[in-house]
Order: C-alpha cells, then sequence, then structure tokens
C-alpha cells in the first residue's frame, strides 16, 4: 500500500566519495618527509640506534645496525607515518638477536603462555568445589 519498493543495486547512487578519495594527495617535499622520520625517531626507543634516514622523491631509506628485531619493523612504521611513500629498510639485525629469536621460537611458547598439561597457579574456585565432593 504505501510502502517503497527496495531500489535495485544497478539503480542505485553511488556512495559519496570517502576523505581519502577526496582530498588529493599532496606531495610533500623530501626534506619535511626526512625531517618527521627523525623527529619520529627521537621520540622513540629506536632513537638510540643512530638509523640513517633519506628521502628521495616521498621514498625513505633507512640504514643502520640493531640487536633488536622489533626495532627494523618499527623504524619502517615510524617512517610511514612521518610522510613516506615507501621505505626502503636496509636495517642489518645482529647475529646474537637473530640467534635469540631462533632459541625463542624453538621454546616453542613465550614466557608468560602456559601449555596445556601444566598446573595453573591460580585454580578456577569452582574445580576445587568439585574437587572436594
Amino acid at each position: 500500500m504505501g510502502q517503497t519498493k527496495p531500489v535495485p543495486p544497478h539503480q542505485r547512487e553511488a556512495p559519496p566519495p570517502t576523505k581519502a578519495a577526496a582530498r588529493p594527495a599532496v606531495k610533500q617535499p623530501d626534506a619535511t618527509i626526512e625531517a618527521a622520520i627523525r623527529a619520529k625517531f627521537a621520540k622513540s626507543k629506536i632513537n638510540v640506534e643512530k638509523f640513517q634516514v633519506r628521502v628521495q622523491g616521498g621514498v625513505a631509506t633507512i640504514e643502520g645496525k640493531t640487536n633488536v628485531i622489533q626495532h627494523k619493523g618499527t623504524a619502517t612504521r615510524l617512517a610511514k607515518t612521518g610522510g613516506a611513500i615507501a621505505v626502503n629498510n636496509h636495517i642489518q639485525i645482529s647475529d646474537a638477536a637473530k640467534q635469540k629469536a631462533a632459541d625463542n621460537l624453538e621454546k616453542g611458547r613465550r614466557r608468560a603462555q602456559v601449555t596445556r598439561g601444566d598446573p595453573r597457579s591460580n585454580p578456577d574456585p569452582r574445580e576445587r568445589a568439585i574437587e572436594a565432593c
């Protein structure tokens, strides 16, 4: 009676463009991107590594050495959030860090994880009540 039929998908209007699509990409100068990346490095824990950063054509190149595997990924993430359109990460990870990661993988679990057969340090009070019966 007063109901309208739904519009078939091929006749619907296109949704409005998203903010990312509506906003044209503004190309920042390489020096600005490099300064932003250096500032992000300075604020983070990876600052102690003293990585070298160069930006050319919006592409950041990071070089250096680290004893912490996670610092390599962090450097890439910080460079991207600093405005780089791409990142060439040439950070070298020390053999000691690689060995430590391999040892952790061989253990198969992290310190905080408990395997199924291990007893719990804080058993469920309901289980204690069942055992008491």
